[in-house]
């Protein structure tokens, strides 16, 4: 069978909003190679039987990232396991913010829920003097973030810690960034993301702000003066958020991701009230 005909076949079957693009990334992974270069090269000899044993695994709603074990964030190729959160290109947008935002380069930089390591890594990458340190409550995720860290050799500046989102840390940060659960429990989900995706990463009661509401309070004692910290949101999110940060005495922004959606809140310190 023609390369050009396996991938027809396979996109036809797999179906969704991105069949074409999912069959290129999997008969690429087969094959061993980028999928950029199986665009320019796409004469290339493959097994068509396991081939087809990675499109019926799509076909059943596993994400593409889990068979083939990794997903690109920020350029960097990460690893990704059933354990963790599978990074998203919205989340991009809170590393973009960080880089518009920050009046300096962060010296320590916190990632809280930090997951795959997504965000702290990227971060790291952009500011090449910092360190950083994640936090999460699960062993299982810190390995995944541990073995990242490793791949992209930034492993030297990061260390990553059990933990309950800030508590107990006794240190201050310039950059705090978290992209925590805040799917309200019912919310309609996609089976693919409901089946295959840790619900401690995605759910965050019934409307969907219980882990905010345990985080912004720490923020002011994580944060050092003039520090900055973006959390991701629901699209929806945004007016709650606002009100939230402002019942902390934050000075707040909310910023959308490239399709226009709301997608992170970015708070400054609270300026301390004169007594009265």
């Amino acid at each position: 069978m023609r390369t050009i005909d396996a991938l027809n076949a396979a996109a036809a079957r797999i179906g969704g909003e991105t069949p074409r693009l999912d069959a290129e990334v999997l008969l690429a992974h087969h094959l061993g190679c980028l999928r950029g270069d199986l665009l320019l090269n796409p004469d290339r000899n493959f097994e068509p039987q396991d081939y087809e044993k990675l499109i019926e695994r799509r076909t059943s709603g596993e994400p593409v990232a889990h068979i083939t074990g990794t997903r690109e964030f920020w350029s960097l190729t990460l690893k990704v396991s059933p354990d963790v959160l599978i990074p998203r290109p919205d989340t991009e947008t809170l590393v973009e913010v960080a880089l518009k935002l920050c009046a300096r380069p962060p010296v320590r930089i916190l990632d809280l829920g930090t997951g795959s390591g997504a965000l702290l890594l990227a971060a790291l990458s952009e500011w090449s003097t910092a360190t950083g340190l994640g936090i999460d409550g699960s062993p299982a995720v810190l390995a995944v973030a541990q073995e990242n860290a490793q791949s992209t050799g930034l492993d030297g500046r990061t260390s990553f810690r059990l933990g309950d989102w800030g508590k107990g840390l006794d240190e201050r940060f310039d950059l705090i960034l978290s992209n925590p659960p805040y799917i309200a429990e019912t919310e309609h989900l996609s089976e693919e993301v409901r089946t295959f995706e840790p619900a401690s990463a995605l759910f965050a009661g019934a409307d969907g702000l219980d882990d905010y509401r345990r985080i912004l309070p720490q923020l002011p004692g994580l944060l050092n003066p003039g520090g900055l910290a973006v959390v991701e949101i629901g699209h929806t999110q945004g007016p709650a958020l606002l009100a939230m940060a402002a019942d902390h005495g934050f000075t707040a922004s909310l910023h959308r991701d490239l399709a226009g959606r709301d997608r992170c809140v970015a708070l400054n310190v609270p300026t301390l009230k004169p007594a009265t």
